[in-house]
């Protein structure tokens, strides 16, 4: 591995991310921290696409020495396009786990294997975290 794929700019970083899928929301990431959601299950199709709200997750990635940190939370998408952190009900549970497991497979390929950097849970995330057998 080059010392030029340990620092790639943000510009670049950003570029790599956007090409994991449509996770990267490309409005909330600077170069301080980098912002991913996934809206995986509609809260309620029978509304019109305006009002529909979705349970989900977000994820923000924050470069540090070596590598980069991940803070991640589950909840509930809503009309005005904000997340609020809520318990997901069990019948979409497992739907949005699972997206989140893909994501972060894809997340930490890219970051150890194609950076050759670490990618850590923030050491005051109170989920589990990622990969681990929880």
């Amino acid at each position: 591995m080059t010392e030029e794929n340990k620092t790639l700019s943000h510009g670049r970083l950003m570029t790599k991310f956007a090409q994991l899928g449509p996770y990267l929301r490309q409005n909330k990431s600077s170069e301080e921290s980098y912002f991913f959601d996934c809206l995986s299950a509609c809260v309620n199709a029978k509304k019109s696409p305006e009002s529909r709200e979705f349970w989900g997750w977000w994820m923000e990635l924050t470069p540090k020495d070596g590598g980069f940190e991940y803070f991640y939370a589950f909840g509930k998408f809503d009309t005005a396009g904000e997340w609020k952190e809520e318990n997901v009900p069990n019948k979409s549970a497992s739907e949005v786990k699972a997206s989140l497991d893909t994501f972060y497979k894809k997340i930490t390929e890219f970051v150890e294997g194609d950076l050759s950097l670490e990618i850590s849970a923030l050491p005051s995330l109170k989920q589990p975290k990622l990969g681990s057998a929880a």
